[in-house]
Protein backbone atom coordinates (compact mmCIF):
# COMPACT_ATOMS: atom_id res chain seq x y z
CA UNK A 1 0.00 0.00 0.00
CA UNK A 2 1.45 3.06 -1.12
CA UNK A 3 0.64 6.09 0.73
CA UNK A 4 1.25 10.18 1.01
CA UNK A 5 0.75 11.83 4.03
CA UNK A 6 0.72 15.71 4.15
CA UNK A 7 1.39 17.09 7.07
CA UNK A 8 0.71 20.62 8.42
CA UNK A 9 3.67 22.79 9.56
CA UNK A 10 1.57 23.41 12.46
CA UNK A 11 1.16 20.37 13.26
CA UNK A 12 4.90 18.64 12.91
CA UNK A 13 6.44 22.03 14.61
CA UNK A 14 4.29 24.63 16.52
CA UNK A 15 7.48 24.99 18.08
CA UNK A 16 10.73 23.59 17.72
CA UNK A 17 10.04 20.30 20.06
CA UNK A 18 12.01 17.25 19.22
CA UNK A 19 10.06 14.81 20.51
CA UNK A 20 6.93 16.29 18.42
CA UNK A 21 8.92 15.19 15.21
CA UNK A 22 10.20 12.01 16.93
CA UNK A 23 6.70 11.34 17.55
CA UNK A 24 5.74 11.52 13.60
CA UNK A 25 8.90 9.68 12.84
CA UNK A 26 7.89 6.80 14.65
CA UNK A 27 4.74 7.33 13.02
CA UNK A 28 6.07 6.87 9.82
CA UNK A 29 8.71 3.59 11.20
CA UNK A 30 5.19 1.62 12.24
CA UNK A 31 3.90 2.12 8.95
CA UNK A 32 6.95 1.24 6.51
CA UNK A 33 6.96 -1.62 9.27
CA UNK A 34 4.22 -2.77 8.15
CA UNK A 35 4.69 -3.27 4.56
CA UNK A 36 3.42 -0.07 3.72
CA UNK A 37 5.05 2.72 1.27
CA UNK A 38 5.29 6.18 2.72
CA UNK A 39 6.31 9.88 1.41
CA UNK A 40 5.63 12.75 3.17
CA UNK A 41 5.21 16.31 2.82
CA UNK A 42 5.80 18.86 5.26
CA UNK A 43 4.28 22.31 5.72
CA UNK A 44 5.68 25.83 7.32
CA UNK A 45 3.16 26.10 9.91
CA UNK A 46 3.17 29.54 12.02
CA UNK A 47 7.32 29.57 11.44
CA UNK A 48 6.62 30.51 7.71
CA UNK A 49 3.69 32.58 8.21
CA UNK A 50 6.33 34.46 10.63
CA UNK A 51 8.95 34.78 7.88
CA UNK A 52 6.31 35.86 5.28
CA UNK A 53 5.10 38.27 7.36
CA UNK A 54 8.50 40.07 8.21
CA UNK A 55 9.41 40.17 4.82
CA UNK A 56 6.24 41.38 3.61
CA UNK A 57 6.85 44.42 5.85
CA UNK A 58 10.59 44.77 4.67
CA UNK A 59 8.99 45.11 0.90
CA UNK A 60 9.18 41.68 -0.52
CA UNK A 61 7.54 40.76 -3.92
CA UNK A 62 5.12 37.63 -3.78
CA UNK A 63 7.21 35.45 -5.44
CA UNK A 64 10.08 36.31 -3.05
CA UNK A 65 7.58 35.66 -0.34
CA UNK A 66 6.69 32.30 -1.93
CA UNK A 67 10.30 31.02 -1.80
CA UNK A 68 10.58 31.94 1.71
CA UNK A 69 7.71 29.89 2.70
CA UNK A 70 9.04 26.97 0.37
CA UNK A 71 12.58 27.45 2.41
CA UNK A 72 10.91 27.13 5.78
CA UNK A 73 9.12 23.87 4.49
CA UNK A 74 12.08 22.60 3.25
CA UNK A 75 13.76 23.03 7.03
CA UNK A 76 10.36 21.39 8.64
CA UNK A 77 11.18 18.34 6.01
CA UNK A 78 14.97 18.36 6.90
CA UNK A 79 13.75 17.79 10.78
CA UNK A 80 11.67 15.00 9.80
CA UNK A 81 14.26 13.20 8.37
CA UNK A 82 16.63 13.96 10.97
CA UNK A 83 14.23 11.64 12.84
CA UNK A 84 14.26 9.03 10.30
CA UNK A 85 17.43 8.69 9.49
CA UNK A 86 18.10 6.11 7.35
CA UNK A 87 14.91 5.28 6.28
CA UNK A 88 14.40 8.38 4.82
CA UNK A 89 15.71 9.67 1.26
CA UNK A 90 18.70 11.74 3.23
CA UNK A 91 17.55 15.67 1.62
CA UNK A 92 14.35 17.24 0.76
CA UNK A 93 13.21 15.90 -2.56
CA UNK A 94 12.61 19.21 -4.88
CA UNK A 95 10.98 17.23 -7.67
CA UNK A 96 8.51 14.50 -8.30
CA UNK A 97 10.39 12.29 -10.09
CA UNK A 98 13.32 12.26 -7.53
CA UNK A 99 10.62 11.29 -4.38
CA UNK A 100 9.74 8.77 -7.07
CA UNK A 101 13.03 7.66 -7.24
CA UNK A 102 13.05 7.21 -3.66
CA UNK A 103 10.20 5.03 -3.05
CA UNK A 104 12.09 2.67 -5.60
CA UNK A 105 14.94 3.00 -3.64
CA UNK A 106 12.39 1.67 -0.91
CA UNK A 107 13.44 5.43 1.42
CA UNK A 108 10.80 7.63 2.34
CA UNK A 109 10.68 10.54 0.23
CA UNK A 110 9.69 14.05 2.03
CA UNK A 111 9.13 16.98 0.75
CA UNK A 112 8.34 20.53 0.77
CA UNK A 113 7.25 23.27 -1.01
CA UNK A 114 8.49 23.44 -4.72
CA UNK A 115 6.80 25.99 -6.54
CA UNK A 116 6.21 29.72 -5.74
CA UNK A 117 2.39 30.58 -5.55
CA UNK A 118 1.42 26.67 -4.95
CA UNK A 119 0.92 25.42 -1.11
CA UNK A 120 2.10 21.84 0.08
CA UNK A 121 -1.39 20.53 0.25
CA UNK A 122 -1.56 20.84 -3.72
CA UNK A 123 2.26 19.18 -3.88
CA UNK A 124 1.10 16.44 -1.77
CA UNK A 125 -1.73 15.90 -3.83
CA UNK A 126 0.69 15.80 -7.17
CA UNK A 127 3.20 13.45 -5.57
CA UNK A 128 0.37 10.94 -4.83
CA UNK A 129 -0.72 11.26 -8.40
CA UNK A 130 2.45 10.96 -10.05
CA UNK A 131 3.67 7.62 -7.69
CA UNK A 132 -0.14 6.42 -7.97
CA UNK A 133 -0.79 5.84 -4.10
CA UNK A 134 -3.30 4.14 -2.91
CA UNK A 135 -4.25 7.29 -0.13
CA UNK A 136 -3.55 10.62 0.79
CA UNK A 137 -3.79 11.94 4.42
CA UNK A 138 -3.84 15.05 5.02
CA UNK A 139 -2.94 15.43 8.90
CA UNK A 140 -4.04 18.70 9.61
CA UNK A 141 -4.78 20.80 12.57
CA UNK A 142 -8.49 20.87 12.14
CA UNK A 143 -10.64 17.46 12.51
CA UNK A 144 -12.13 17.05 9.22
CA UNK A 145 -14.06 19.23 6.79
CA UNK A 146 -16.81 21.05 7.73
CA UNK A 147 -19.84 23.19 5.60
CA UNK A 148 -18.39 26.26 6.98
CA UNK A 149 -15.42 27.06 8.31
CA UNK A 150 -15.87 25.89 12.47
CA UNK A 151 -13.41 28.70 14.07
CA UNK A 152 -15.60 31.38 12.48
CA UNK A 153 -19.57 29.46 12.59
CA UNK A 154 -20.29 27.50 16.23
CA UNK A 155 -23.00 26.06 13.74
CA UNK A 156 -20.69 24.18 11.34
CA UNK A 157 -20.77 20.71 10.77
CA UNK A 158 -18.17 18.21 9.64
CA UNK A 159 -18.55 15.59 7.25
CA UNK A 160 -17.94 12.04 7.22
CA UNK A 161 -17.29 11.45 3.32
CA UNK A 162 -17.20 13.64 0.47
CA UNK A 163 -17.13 13.19 -2.90
CA UNK A 164 -14.37 14.54 -4.35
CA UNK A 165 -16.37 17.08 -6.29
CA UNK A 166 -18.39 17.63 -3.46
CA UNK A 167 -14.81 19.13 -1.59
CA UNK A 168 -14.35 21.38 -4.29
CA UNK A 169 -17.56 22.90 -3.57
CA UNK A 170 -17.26 23.34 -0.22
CA UNK A 171 -13.47 24.90 -0.66
CA UNK A 172 -14.37 26.90 -3.10
CA UNK A 173 -16.10 29.86 -0.87
CA UNK A 174 -14.23 29.27 2.04
CA UNK A 175 -11.03 30.55 -0.37
CA UNK A 176 -13.12 33.56 -0.87
CA UNK A 177 -13.45 34.54 2.63
CA UNK A 178 -10.37 36.75 3.68
CA UNK A 179 -9.34 35.55 7.19
CA UNK A 180 -11.05 32.05 6.84
CA UNK A 181 -8.85 29.00 6.69
CA UNK A 182 -9.76 26.00 4.34
CA UNK A 183 -8.59 22.68 5.43
CA UNK A 184 -7.20 21.59 2.51
CA UNK A 185 -6.63 24.80 -0.13
CA UNK A 186 -8.54 25.03 -3.79
CA UNK A 187 -5.94 23.92 -6.12
CA UNK A 188 -5.33 20.60 -4.27
CA UNK A 189 -9.50 19.49 -4.08
CA UNK A 190 -9.42 20.58 -7.47
CA UNK A 191 -6.30 17.94 -8.37
CA UNK A 192 -7.90 15.41 -6.31
CA UNK A 193 -10.68 15.50 -8.03
CA UNK A 194 -9.11 15.49 -11.55
CA UNK A 195 -6.59 12.37 -10.25
CA UNK A 196 -9.76 10.68 -8.26
CA UNK A 197 -7.39 10.03 -5.55
CA UNK A 198 -8.77 8.70 -2.17
CA UNK A 199 -8.34 10.87 0.69
CA UNK A 200 -8.16 11.20 4.43
CA UNK A 201 -8.75 15.02 6.12
CA UNK A 202 -8.22 14.63 10.11
CA UNK A 203 -7.14 15.89 12.93
CA UNK A 204 -2.85 14.86 13.10
CA UNK A 205 -2.15 16.59 16.17
CA UNK A 206 -1.92 12.75 17.54
CA UNK A 207 0.22 11.22 14.99
CA UNK A 208 -1.60 7.59 16.05
CA UNK A 209 -4.44 9.03 14.46
CA UNK A 210 -2.39 8.79 11.46
CA UNK A 211 -1.29 5.20 11.72
CA UNK A 212 -4.67 3.95 12.31
CA UNK A 213 -6.01 5.89 9.40
CA UNK A 214 -3.50 4.20 7.30
CA UNK A 215 -3.98 0.54 8.40
CA UNK A 216 -7.54 0.22 8.89
CA UNK A 217 -9.74 3.30 7.65
CA UNK A 218 -10.14 4.02 11.27
CA UNK A 219 -10.24 7.89 12.03
CA UNK A 220 -12.81 10.99 13.05
CA UNK A 221 -12.02 13.09 10.47
CA UNK A 222 -13.67 12.81 6.58
CA UNK A 223 -13.14 10.55 3.92
CA UNK A 224 -12.91 12.37 0.53
CA UNK A 225 -13.95 9.05 -1.80
CA UNK A 226 -14.30 9.14 -5.49
CA UNK A 227 -17.05 7.40 -7.34
CA UNK A 228 -16.72 3.72 -7.69
CA UNK A 229 -13.25 3.54 -5.85
CA UNK A 230 -12.83 0.66 -3.39
CA UNK A 231 -11.47 0.60 0.06
CA UNK A 232 -7.40 -0.55 -0.17
CA UNK A 233 -7.26 -4.19 0.73
CA UNK A 234 -5.22 -3.74 4.01
CA UNK A 235 -8.30 -2.45 5.77
CA UNK A 236 -10.60 -5.45 5.06
CA UNK A 237 -8.08 -7.40 5.98
CA UNK A 238 -7.80 -5.50 9.63
CA UNK A 239 -11.92 -6.34 9.96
Amino acid sequence: MRVVVSIGGSVLAPELDPERVAAYADAVERLTAEGCEIGAVVGGGGVAREYITTARELGGNEVELDELGIGTTRLNARLLIAALGDAAAPAPATGYDEAAAAFRRGEVPVMGGITPGQTTDTVAVALAESVDADLLVFATSADGVYDVDPNRHDDATRFESLSPAELVDVVLPMSRDAGSSAPVDLLAAKLIDRAGIRSVVLDGTDPDAVVDAVLRGEHTGTNVTPEGSTEPAAWSAER
